[in-house]
Formats: structure tokens, sequence, C-alpha cells
């Protein structure tokens, strides 16, 4: 009995990195702020999608229309939001649990295969559970965890289809390419598209293409659920069409720094970088599956062959978004996730072919562990990067909060509207010509390298109220006409 409690088999190693890496990241979701730019910016216009009710046009700011992105996203925090209030819980947990939905079709997909087994279900599903981008990622408030639901429901329908002949199966791949289209647009066609294509051209597959799929029902299917949400968002919003379609799926991977972004800059990163995220984001994992893949050719196997094109299909699959993205210079390292799932079951399905010694996997504990750092890090407002969570929680408690303005000047962050509810406005020009404009009882915020040196503050209208590492909050009473800049400050 002890033996066995010190030497637990590797379907219950499995199954311990799983539950724990789900736990320590299902504890962390509430324990720091979100961070700029991405979680602030999408929690805000999911809060804005709750305060207001318009679960049609995802909005940037009030009245300005968020076009950058399809609404599922917003969607899910909004849905938290109306569930458990504004939070950074709810803004986050929503995408938790699609991404436990992720992991729940890995086990599935795993558990079905030929020659497969339990064991390899379970560490397939540890392994993604444990890889740190989609641990991380599925955590938090950003379009990939929807996407990658999508392409994962798509890639395992059109297998269960191909491999089984399943109607219901061949069904859910039009399924998740409507979820895919609601996440993120057309990239899911064209990520889908390019794994499947690569492994259809192989053992003359192509022939099948005409039965391999309920094309009609399928497509009927796909346009009901993905195209009203497209139709109402032009209608609503004139002008959606044409930036989504040829600005953010044409223009900004074809053309370095693009500039047309209406909503930031563009990433501009040297061409093929993103093979260097997919190592890092696939950690500690991405070893393991090259040391695999080495010992095979060495045992003189490519690797990449099974009886069915499993292998090969999952390996079309992970690298659907390194092909794409190769030819890209505008990228993040959240693209590689839609194929991490791919990559979980490969590194499982090269164990059960190849076994390497069991205690090798422990090293999934990592994971947590960094979770757990990381997670206190930002809480502490260690990392450097500061959110204006504590500022704003400040701001709330002054007696004059609700009868004066909040001003940000030259540089508003999105955390900045999230955590004043959208009442923060921001402001440009130089400090004593705003504070000269101001006409109404006011607490701006500014830049401490910002404020020029030896500036004088009216200490009979102004008065610090809060300081961060980065801003100063300074009431203003109400202006006077010769009230503005009179004593040197302190």
């Amino acid at each position: 009995m002890f033996n066995s409690l010190r030497k637990p088999s590797l379907t219950q190693l499995a199954i311990a990195l799983t539950v724990i890496s789900i736990l320590i990241r299902f504890l962390s979701l509430g324990l720091y702020p979100l961070m700029d730019t991405t979680e602030a910016r999408y929690g805000e216009m999911a809060r804005i999608m709750y305060e207001t009710g318009n679960w049609i046009t995802p909005m940037f700011d009030y009245n300005v229309p968020f076009w950058g992105k399809p609404p599922l996203f917003t969607w899910l925090s909004a849905a938290g939001f109306e569930i458990f209030g504004v939070n950074e819980f709810a803004a986050r947990v929503p995408h938790l649990l699609v991404g436990l939905l992720i992991l729940a079709m890995t086990w599935f997909v795993a558990s079905r295969e030929e020659n497969s087994n339990k064991e390899q279900a379970w560490l397939a599903t540890a392994i993604l559970a444990t890889t740190v981008a989609f641990i991380v990622i599925s955590g938090a408030v950003m379009t990939d965890t929807a996407l990658t639901f999508g392409i994962t429901l798509a890639m395992i329908g059109f297998w269960q289809s191909w491999t089984k002949q399943s109607r219901f199966w061949g069904y859910m791949f039009f399924v998740g390419l409507s979820v895919g289209m609601l996440a993120k647009g057309p990239l899911t066609l064209v990520l889908v598209g390019i794994s499947l294509i690569i492994w259809i051209c192989g053992d003359k597959r192509w022939k099948r293409i005409p039965t391999c799929l309920p094309w009609k029902g399928g497509i009927a299917i796909f346009l009901i659920l993905s195209l009203p949400w497209y139709l109402l968002a032009e209608w609503k919003s004139p002008g959606f069409l044409n930036y989504f379609i040829v600005g953010e799926h044409i223009k900004r991977f074809i053309v370095s720094g693009w500039e047309g972004d209406l909503y930031g800059t563009a990433h501009k990163e040297i061409r093929g970088t993103i093979w260097l995220y997919w190592a890092l984001s696939a950690l500690p994992w991405t070893p393991i599956l090259m040391y695999q893949v080495a010992r095979f050719f060495k045992a003189g196997e490519e690797g990449v062959v099974s009886d069915n094109g499993y292998f090969g299909f999952l390996w079309c699959w992970m690298l659907s978004p390194l092909i794409l993205f190769t030819f890209s210079g505008n990228i993040l390292s959240s693209y590689v996730m839609p194929g991490l799932p791919a990559f979980a079951l490969l590194v499982a399905g090269y164990q059960g072919k190849l076994k390497l010694p069991e205690k090798i996997y422990k090293i999934g504990l990592i994971t947590p562990v960094l979770i757990v750092i990381a997670a206190l890090l930002l809480g502490y407002n260690l990392t450097g990067k500061e959110v204006e969570k504590n500022l704003l929680s400040t701001w709330s408690q002054q007696i004059e909060a609700p009868e004066s303005q909040l001003v940000y000047l030259n540089k508003r962050p999105f955390s900045a509207q999230f955590y004043s509810n959208g009442k923060a406005k921001k402001v440009t020009g130089s400090l004593g010509a705003v504070l000269n404009e101001l006409k109404e009882p006011t607490f701006l915020a500014v830049e401490i390298n910002h404020i020029p040196q030896g500036f004088m503050w009216n200490k009979n209208r102004c008065e610090l109220r809060a300081e961060s590492t980065n801003r100063e909050l300074v009431y203003c009473a109400q202006s006077n006409s010769d009230d503005a800049v009179v004593n040197l400050r302190d």
C-alpha cells in the first residue's frame, strides 16, 4: 500500500497534475487586477456591454464601436458580470470554463483513438493543463481561449466524422467553425483550412472530401449560427465589415507595423518569431516533444506516421498557426494557442508508442508553482507593471468623488476606465493649461514624470490625495479666474 502511495501510476500523476493546475488557476483569478493593456481593455468593453445592455456591438468606449473583434469574448465576461458582479473573478472565470471544455475535448479524442487508453487520455489532458500559455491564457480576458475552443471542436468534429463516419460529429465541425467566427472571425477558417488541406493532400485522402462531412446541412448550420451577428453588426455600425475583413484579416498580417489599427498600435516583430513564441509557450513540454521525435527518427521511424493518419493530422493542426504567422510581423505570443491541444495529444500519443520514464512528467508541477508566484507578484504590484486599481480605490473613497470629474492627463490606461466604472476621462495639453481650463471640481491623475520641474500648484485649490509609482492623484476645487498656478509644489 505504502509503496503504491510513493509511486503513483502515470494515470494518477496525470489526474493530479490536471486537478492541481486547474484549481490553482481558478483560485488565482481574483488575486490580481485586470492588466493593461489587453485584459483591462477587453474587461472594460464587457463592463460597458453589461452596463448598457448592448449585446450586439462591443464598445471601445461609450458610443465608440469596437470593430477589431467579434463579440464572443465580450459576451463571456459580460455574462460573468451578470452573475458575479463587476470584478476580476467574474471577468475571467467564463474564459477558464471554456478552457475546461477544451481540456474535456482533448481527453475525449485521446480516449477514443485506436490503440489508446485512459492513461494517454489523462496524460494529454495533464500536458495541456500544465502548458504555460494554455493555462495562463485560459484564465485571462482575451479572445484566444474562445478561438481555441472553436478550432478544437472543429478539428475533433472532423476527425470523428472522418474515422467513425459520425454524422453528429460532422455537424459539430461546422458548429466549431461558427464558434470561431464569433470568437475571432475568418481566421478560424484559415487555420482549420491550412490544417486540413495539408493533411488531406496526403495518401489520396482528397477523394473522400464529398462524403466526409454533411456539407449541405453543415453549411446551413454554420450560416445560421454565425452570419446573423455579422449582418446585425454592419447594420448597427456601418463600416464594420470593411475594417474587420480587409483591415484586420489582410493588412494586419501582410503589412508589418500596419498603421490602420483604430484601437492601438500594430506589433512589429521579425518574421518567423512565431516559432520562438511557440517554443516558449509550450513549456515545460517543448523539450519533451522534441526528444520524443528525435527518438522516433533514431529508431528508424518517421514519428509522424500512423495507420489512420492520426499523428499527421495532429502535426498539421499544431503547425497551422506557425505556418500562417511565419509570414507575419504583426503577431503576439498568444497566436500559438489554437495548436496547443494538438501538441498535448502528440506528446501523449508518442508516450503510448515509445515510453519515457514516468518520472519525467513530474515536470508539469512547475506550472502551478509559477502561476502562484506570478499571481502574488501581480497582486502585490511587484512586477513593475502598474495598473490603476489601487489609485482609483483611494479615489472612490474620497468624499468629493461623486460630485467631481475624474480626468487623466494625456494618457488614460484601460485599467483606469475599468476601475472607475467608465468615469475616467482623458484631456490633452500641458498641465498648466489644463488646470486653467478646469471649471468644476476635478480629480486629476498626472504621470509623475510628466510634471514639469518646479511646477507650482495652487495649494488653496489643489491637494494631493493619492500617489502611486507612476501617478499623482490631485483634487482641484472649482476654479476662480485667477486661481490656477500660484504656490510652489511641495
